[in-house]
């Protein structure tokens, strides 16, 4: 695998538990010092690990909804036994520490990055070719997976907000990017609506064609009540465009309400089309945002500052 210029090699285990546990313990054993695990529910495999390599340091990456709430027995502890525990965001770090009871001198705040690649493509997104099936006129950008377990994302309020805006704004249009099993169910639900012509699906997109839409939009909203972070919220900033996210969650650490975007209660369609009511009578103000939200992502989220501050993590282990 490359990324960033630099070449990693990793072993995977065609999704076999089991497996993966014995090739993790075989990796511990090569006099491992630390060991990184991306998700809260790996952290019983570091302890595993931690057998086979008493002195080696263990790291366990947090991200939202998955540790809102308390973790099975075995995972809480695990969890609590890990060296370094990382959030994106201080609402998450709070709920690691109330619901899954970890020590707060083990906490640390990192929030997550642009990615590098998407950074070096956004710059030239204006001149990339969009999507063959993107609609002309005043676009409403939204990016997720659109599944039955993931409602909160609240893509429905999306949808129950366009017939309060269309009478005014007829050539308004809702893309959606992704796909899951709820996209029957959501256009279903804007069939229902009478909004069906303006709700467009776009799937299986690159990387440069996703950045196209970005460029292309007059907005992006994603009014969810469980983003830990929200890393479409910086693709959307580093484009230069207004977000509107939910008021909820880690959201609010990324959006800065009425400076960059519009943060909203989730459910709350009225709320959502008066944000992107204000935005559309408002493009001057549209585009300010859309300054300071680029500004924003250039200063405190970049990779390189991403970086640094792990890099500083490290070796406090």
């Amino acid at each position: 695998m490359n990324v960033a210029g630099r070449e990693f090699v990793f072993t995977g285990c065609d999704r076999g538990k089991g497996k993966f546990a014995a090739s993790a313990i075989k990796a511990a054993r090569r006099k491992a010092k630390l060991v990184l695990a991306g998700h809260p529910n790996l952290a019983p495999v570091v302890r595993l690990m931690k057998l086979a390599a008493p002195r080696m340091k263990s790291i366990v990456c947090t991200h939202g909804v998955e540790v809102w709430e308390p973790l099975s027995r075995m995972r809480r502890t695990a969890l609590q036994k890990a060296n370094l525990v990382l959030a994106p965001s201080q609402y998450t770090a709070d709920h690691v520490k109330a619901d899954q009871g970890v020590d707060p001198e083990k906490l640390r705040v990192l929030p997550w990055a642009l990615d590098p690649e998407f950074e070096a493509i956004a710059a030239s997104a204006a001149k990339t070719a969009l999507p063959p099936n993107f609609p002309k006129g005043h676009v409403i950008l939204t990016v997720g997976r659109w599944l039955k377990n993931e409602r909160y994302k609240g893509m429905d309020t999306l949808i129950t907000a366009l017939p309060k805006l269309l009478p005014r704004w007829p050539e308004l249009q809702l893309v959606a990017v992704g796909d899951g099993d709820d996209r029957d169910w959501l256009e279903d639900m804007a069939e229902e609506s009478g909004v069906g012509m303006h709700v467009h699906f776009l799937s299986g997109l690159s990387y440069a064609e996703l950045a196209a839409c970005y460029a292309a939009c007059e907005m992006f909203a994603l009014p969810s009540r469980g983003e830990g972070f929200g890393l479409v919220y910086l693709e959307a900033m580093a484009c230069g465009k207004p977000v509107i996210g939910g008021a909820h969650g880690g959201a609010p650490e990324v959006i800065q309400d009425a400076v960059t975007g519009y943060l909203v209660q989730h459910g709350d369609a009225v709320q959502l089309a008066t944000s992107i009511e204000t935005l559309l009578t408002n493009p001057e103000l549209a585009r300010e945002m859309g300054r300071r939200g680029k500004e924003r992502v250039e200063n405190e989220f970049r990779f390189n500052v991403f970086a640094k501050s792990l890099k500083k993590l490290l070796r406090e282990l």
